[in-house]
């Protein structure tokens, strides 16, 4: 009988088992879910909780080894539920307990390192190979702010980079993001191996809802009907996301209180001021400003910022094409708050 076997769990033809993969040299075990179409076909891999307090993936990741059957299948799909779970288990934000490393940090990992290295290493070696591609489900975590967004693959092999940008065209948000780095991340080692691989963000502040975990379902599934993996006829939305490339990443010089003056999802013009660094008197330590006209994909919102750690992100942004956004503040739902504190909204 036909069979597919990953980290030791199998699966026959026309079945779907689930269980735990060992992480070696660690008490780490991996759920993962793994399905045999009843027909031959490619193999996609699916992951969530790479960070384990951006629940939308982790709940939509347990959600579609929960819904999907072999008998929809045409091929193969692996799912890890949840891949960092001791951080998960501990409630830490974005990182592995015992190590406090970023696990989308240490792609390929290996097995001479500590415990997210480790994790990462079990993924390359085990799962890696054996897939043709890659969705990555994640979310904003508890400290961050971030408006639903996809990434695709921009350092990779010709095929992969227009493979990944197919998958990602698919997805029912509103921005798009083409990554140009090809190591650290999962899904950007993926792609330097072979791999068209996406990174799916829908969420925030680890909060999570059974409409955002339908909303991932949903373009999943369409992603999968794609890629001729799951029966039927996949779908465009209206309206594709916007290519919002090249994206900033700014990271905090120096630690104390962060105020950001815009939203997720709102858009500014270069040379705006995006937020400022004070310390515990009020005193201005740090002002960012923005290198180029922009829209916000995710902030820290937390009161506390830490020297280093991330702060803002935006992408590009094209006024006389797509013109102006503004959100209300993610907390509260205020387009002004009350006693006239502005979050800088126009328009």
């Amino acid at each position: 009988m036909e069979e597919f076997t990953v980290g030791g769990l199998t699966a026959r033809k026309g079945t779907k088992v689930s269980g735990f993969v060992p992480v070696e040299g660690t008490n780490i075990k991996l759920p993962v879910t793994l399905i045999y179409g009843e027909e031959e076909g490619e193999t996609v891999l699916i992951s969530g909780g790479v960070h384990n307090a951006e629940y939308v993936g982790i709940q939509s990741a347990i959600q579609l080894a929960t819904t999907l059957t072999p008998d929809r299948i045409v091929g193969k799909v692996m799912i890890i539920h949840l891949m960092n779970p001791s951080g998960f288990e501990h409630r830490t934000m974005s990182l592995v307990y015992e190590d406090g490393k970023n696990l989308n940090r240490v792609f390929p990992g290996g097995m001479l390192g500590t415990t997210a290295d480790r994790i990462a290493y079990t993924v390359e070696k085990e799962f890696f190979p054996k897939a043709d591609y890659y969705i990555d489900l994640h979310c904003g975590d508890g400290f961050e702010g971030l408006v639903s967004y996809v990434y695709c693959l921009g350092n990779a092999s010709e095929y992969v980079v227009r493979k990944s940008r197919e998958m990602a065209e698919i997805a029912h948000v509103d921005l798009l993001v083409e990554s140009q780095s090809n190591t650290g991340g999962a899904y950007n080692y993926a792609g330097s191996l072979g791999i068209p691989s996406i990174l799916l963000e829908r969420g925030h502040s680890s909060q999570w809802c059974q409409s955002l975990v339908d909303e991932d379902v949903h373009d999943v599934k369409n992603m999968l009907r794609y890629l001729g993996v799951f029966k039927g006829t996949s779908h465009r939305h209206e309206h594709t996301p916007v290519d919002v490339s090249p994206a900033v990443y700014e990271n905090a010089p120096v630690e104390g209180c962060w105020y950001p003056t815009r939203q997720p999802g709102e858009t500014f013009q270069k040379g705006e001021v995006l937020g400022y660094i004070k310390d515990y008197f009020g005193n201005e330590l740090y002002k960012c400003t923005a290198k180029q006209d922009g829209i916000i994909l995710y902030q820290t919102i937390s009161l506390c910022i830490m020297k280093d750690s991330p702060m803002v992100a935006y992408g590009s942004w094209d006024f006389e094409k797509h013109g102006e956004v503004a959100k209300n503040c993610i907390v509260c739902g205020e387009h002004e708050h009350k006693k006239h504190h502005h979050h800088a909204i126009s328009g």
